[in-house]
Formats: C-alpha cells, structure tokens, sequence
C-alpha cells in the first residue's frame, strides 16, 4: 500500500512523548499528566532538567539514539532513531520490518516549541553570530516529521493546547482523536512556516554578512527582495465592505494597532468599521497634543486639538455634527466621564483611544451598541495595497515638518496664529484623500474637501461644507496648486494664508496671485498624495 494511503485510526494511544521546549511554561503540569498515562517521556538539556527537577522520570535523548549530544547541542534530535520514530508508518509492513531491524522506537508526541528567533532579531545591535545561533534546526525538522505523520504522531507546538490536551487524554485514557491530531498538525506546519518566513525576513534585510561578533546591521535603504506574510487569522468577520463579500482581520500578534486592539464593549466589528477606526486613529496619532478626529469612510469630516478631550471633542464636532453622526472617532488621551457623558450623546459606530476611566465605561454602558475599542500605539510600518497580478509595497507616510523647514514664498509671512494653523491643517491634510483641500483655524477644521478630481473643486467642495465661518481661516493642499486658480478659490473663500508643496512650473504665477491678493503662503517641499 502507498505511504499517503494506509489506514488511518480514530484514536491513537499515546506511549512515547518527545520534550523540548524553549518556552516552559505549564510544561511541567502537562508532562505529569503525560506520565500518569503512563507515557514515557524522552526529553533533552534544559527541557530534561526541569522536568527532572519536578521529580519526573525523563529519558535522555542519548538513551534513546544511542549518540551523545554535539556541536554545542546543535545536533542532538537529527537522528534516524528520532524521525524514524517519527515519520514510519504504523500497521505498513515494510515500515516495521525496516524499524524493528534498526532499533527504531515509535515516537507517538512531539512537544517542541522553537528557539525565540524573532526575539532575538528585535534586539538592537544583536551579534551577528548570536542571531544565526538562535536558528532552530532540530526542532523544526522534529515539528515537520511529526506533523507530516500525523495519523500517527501528534505533533504540540503551543503551550496554550496544554489544558485542552490533558483533558482529551483523561476523557479517552491515554489517547487522542484524529481530529486534535490533524488540528495540531496544521497547526505545526503553520507554525514553522512563520519561523521560516521570519528567519528569511530577518537575514534579508542584512545586505553583507559581517563578522560573527559585529552587529546585525539592517540594510534600512532597501525595501524587501521578496515580500513573505505570514499572519494568523484574528477574527472572522461577517462580511466586507459590502454584505455579498467574505472578511476576516489578520493579525501580527504584537498586541499592538488597530488589528491588536482589545474590544471593551459593543456589537462586533465590522470590515467598514476596522478601516475606519484604522484611519481615525491614525490621525489622532499624529499630535503630541491632546487630539479628536472624527471619521466618515477613512476622510476626517472633523478633526481638532484642545486642553482636554471634551474640548477637542466639542471642536472636532462643530466643525461637521451632520457628517458625524454614525462615523468613527479616534482620540489619542484616556477618556474620562466629562468628554463621554457629551460623547455618548451622538450616534456614533465605533471609538478608539489608549484608554477609558471607569467611570467613562460606565457611561457608554448605556449605549450597548457602541463599539470601544483600546488601541496601543505601534511603530510606523509600510503600506500594502493589492493590485491585480501582485501587491505595492511603500513606506509609511511618516513626512513631518516644523516651522523652520517651511520655506516663505509671499510678500507677507504668516503671523504667529496663522503659522499655528497651517501647521495644524497641514497634519490633517495628510489623512485625507486627494484631491484635498482642508480649511482650518485655531486647532480646528473647518471644512473638508476630499477625494475630487480637480483640486479647484475640492478647494469648492471644502468651502461649501463648511458650517463654521471661513474668515480668517488658513487653507492646506496634499499637492501643489497646477495654476493659480486654486489658490484664487481658497481665498475668496476666507483663506488668509495656505501651505502647499510647492513644485509647479506654474509657481511663479501662484506667487504672484498670492501677493496680488495679500495672502501669506508657505512651501513644505514635500507633498502628501493619499490614494
């Protein structure tokens, strides 16, 4: 009979367990239930001396291929008597033969989980020699064996099966299912695959290997020569975008970011919700300052900084209640009672900050379909977009500017007030789709155009949401201003000073119109396209 087609049983009996672990957390608990099944353990280094210290008979690998631990222990599981134990087909007749006539005992558990490499790649200025040490081989070529004979073996890679497993193993005297063992072994091949994939991440971004005692030094000039992703499925959601479409959220497991967050209260989320919250996020992120950003689909209808969060609420709100209502709110301070007894009475979807005081909690309690999630803070990392046929990888858009990189093109400089507000409407303009344009005073939008074609018509559009006055406000474009038309349209709106990018052939003539028009206007020399 083929090897991929012998007779699979239900319940295996397990007789031999194999430990090595890196992470020993709960092991000792798990290998005494091992042993009161009657399970001989067989074990290796520190792995057999805790369990030893715990008063448990335990096997030396030694003892059971009959050749010594090596090569500073990189070699002690490569052996035929470990993967024949493995991977020989139980019941197949040529498979018993070969093993009886080596000495080969069955190994029906494998307990193995992997040197912390990720761990070790994250340390700063980590030895080069110290970063290829912690390369696990054994115990993924054991993880690999064992997972591939799973109807025979079952392979244990997380020390969170523990529980689960001792209890399979008391319920069914000593034996597990062929359902656990097919679940452990995706489970394994998963597990490896996420080691390989950060293995091969890791040494790709170091260009020339240097010497075993020199730093691990990152090539940071280069983006990946091949994209590797590996994340595990987070939750399933019930649908996309659209109620016709499959979603589900994937995770790094950091703990950290919108895919990370911890849900306090409310219905479960929704694709449209995590995107929005993603981005609201993102723009609260964006000031040292207290900050609130209000999100209707990924474009702030209102975004604004204050002393405290119920005053940068009550701003971010004015400046668009009706596009408010049922949108997402980022807010980057702990929320406390006074900002959500205000907060709570707007229908919104969804609210993302670090942190909510109980007696914040109590009052959205209320509100049992609002959703609260707490976000942490996570390092700045690149943007995928999926096209047919392949993915875009870039940089995050992590462009700042101060005062002294801006560049006075007008007659006129701005004033002190106004240099506050272009700042502001230019972090702002950063978060909304191009064409943008964003009107802004005093810490506050004012209105919004996004997502045009024409940037005279977002400059329109801004305008005309606007329910605040205009007077005196600054203006902000993502991108440079082709001809003066745009300007000249910021300005009759209210517009007493703007911050572009600069770069246009036409600049001269935009100069010209700003100057014409007594306006103060400012290059950054860096644009903000949001696609």
């Amino acid at each position: 009979m083929p090897a991929d087609m012998h007779k699979s049983s239900d319940q295996k009996q397990i007789r031999r367990a194999l430990l090595s672990v890196t992470d020993k957390s709960g092991l000792v608990a798990f290998a005494q239930t091992l042993a009161s099944h009657g399970v001989e353990l067989v074990s290796t280094g520190g792995t057999a001396r805790a369990l030893r210290d715990a008063g448990l008979a335990v096997k030396d690998i030694s003892e059971l291929t009959g050749f010594p631990e090596m090569l500073d222990g990189r070699v002690k599981t490569l052996h035929p008597r470990v993967h024949g134990g493995l991977l020989y087909i139980r019941g197949k007749a040529d498979h018993e033969a070969a093993v009886a006539e080596h000495g080969i005992l069955p190994i029906d558990m494998v307990v193995v989980n992997l040197y912390a490499f990720e761990k070790t790649a994250a340390q700063p200025g980590v030895a080069f020699g110290h970063l290829i040490e912690n390369i696990d081989i054994g115990g993924p070529s054991m993880v690999r064996s064992a997972a591939k004979n799973f109807e025979d073996v079952a392979i244990v890679t997380k020390a969170g099966d523990y529980t689960a497993l001792a209890e399979e193993l008391a319920a069914n005297k000593g034996s597990l299912s062929r359902a656990t063992r097919w679940r452990l072994a995706k489970q394994a091949f998963a597990t490896t695959a996420a080691y390989d994939t950060a293995i091969a991440n890791a040494l790709d971004e170091i260009a020339e290997a240097p010497a075993p005692e020199s730093a691990a030094t990152k090539n940071t000039e280069a983006l990946p020569s091949t994209l590797r992703i590996n994340l595990p499925q987070a939750m399933s959601l019930r649908y996309g975008e659209n109620p016709h479409q499959r979603a589900a959220l994937y995770g790094d497991g950091s703990g950290l970011g919108v895919a990370n967050a911890r849900q306090l209260q409310g219905k479960e989320l929704s694709y449209n919700n995590i995107v929005d919250l993603d981005a609201c996020w993102a723009l609260a992120e964006e000031f040292p300052q207290t900050a609130v950003a209000i999100i209707k689909h990924t474009n702030p209808c209102g975004a604004a900084t204050g002393a405290t969060v119920l005053e940068a609420y009550e701003k971010a709100l004015a400046a668009d209640p009706i596009s408010a209502f049922g949108g997402v709110i980022g807010i980057n301070r702990e929320v406390d009672a006074k900002a959500a007894a205000v907060i709570a009475k707007l229908f919104v979807e969804a609210i993302a900050a670090p942190s909510f005081t109980p007696e914040a909690l109590s009052i959205f309690a209320a509100k049992k379909n609002l959703r609260l999630v707490e976000v942490h803070s996570t390092p700045a990392q690149p943007v995928l977009k999926q096209v047919s046929g392949g993915l875009l990888l870039q940089d995050a858009d992590t462009g700042h500017i101060t005062e002294s990189d801006l560049k006075i093109v007008t007659q006129r400089p701005p004033t002190r007030e106004e240099m506050a507000s272009l700042l502001f409407a230019w972090r702002i303009c950063k978060h909304v789709k191009s064409n943008a344009i964003v009107y802004a005073k005093d810490g506050q939008t004012i209105g919004v155009g996004a997502g045009q074609m024409s940037r005279v018509d977002a400059a329109r559009f801004g305008a005309m949401k606007a329910v605040l006055p205009l007077d005196g406000c600054v203006a902000a474009s993502d991108a440079f201003f082709p001809f003066p038309d745009g300007l000249e349209t910021v300005v009759n709106a209210g517009a007493t000073a703007v911050i572009q990018p600069g770069g246009s052939v036409k600049d001269p003539d935009v100069i010209a119109a700003a100057d014409r028009l007594g306006v103060a206007m400012v290059f950054t020399g860096i644009r903000h396209f949001r696609h």
